[in-house]
């Protein structure tokens, strides 16, 4: 049963998403990592999320460029969070993707993280901290982690 869903707009993107599986794989997260497009299986995008809900998924991360619909019409059919991975997609470099994804009217929130690798692993942290919310273990794996980003700092500026 996965905790997490992880939606991607089209196979194109998974270069860029793959840092968000692998990092919910690295912190013992049950997760899903599939393609599912707002407009072109909109039908599909609905059933994954009823059934992902039902099986107790608590987490939707939504990744996708250009027009990035996908977050938006996944909120419109949960009530568990929803986070949105803008992805850089056209020559707007990212700009289209990021207001469509942020830009959700009130009642249907989209949390939205940065772009591109950057933000698959910050949705991954993100979904994590939301599931440490009931889970002390994965509480305790991610203060580790945090012990362990203060460490590596402290020996970069020690070696300088």
């Amino acid at each position: 049963m996965p905790q997490v869903a992880i939606f991607m707009g089209s196979i194109s993107d998974e270069e860029k998403m793959r840092p968000c599986s692998d990092l919910l794989k690295e912190l013992g997260v049950d997760h899903v990592f599939t393609v599912s497009s707002a407009h072109r299986t909109p039908e599909r995008t609905a059933r994954l999320v009823a059934e992902y809900e039902a099986d107790g998924c608590q987490v939707f991360i939504c990744a996708a460029g250009l027009a990035a619909h996908l977050a938006g019409a996944v909120a419109a059919k949960t009530t568990k969070p929803v986070l949105g991975v803008p992805l850089t997609a056209s020559p707007l470099g990212g700009m289209d993707a990021l207001l469509a994804t942020v830009q959700m009217p009130p009642g249907f929130p989209v949390g939205t993280v940065a772009l591109d690798k950057v933000g698959a692993k910050n949705a991954a942290w993100f979904a994590a901290q939301i599931l440490a919310l009931h889970d002390d273990k994965l509480a305790t794996k991610i203060q580790k982690a945090r012990e362990d980003f203060k460490t590596s700092v402290e020996k970069a500026a020690a070696g300088l």
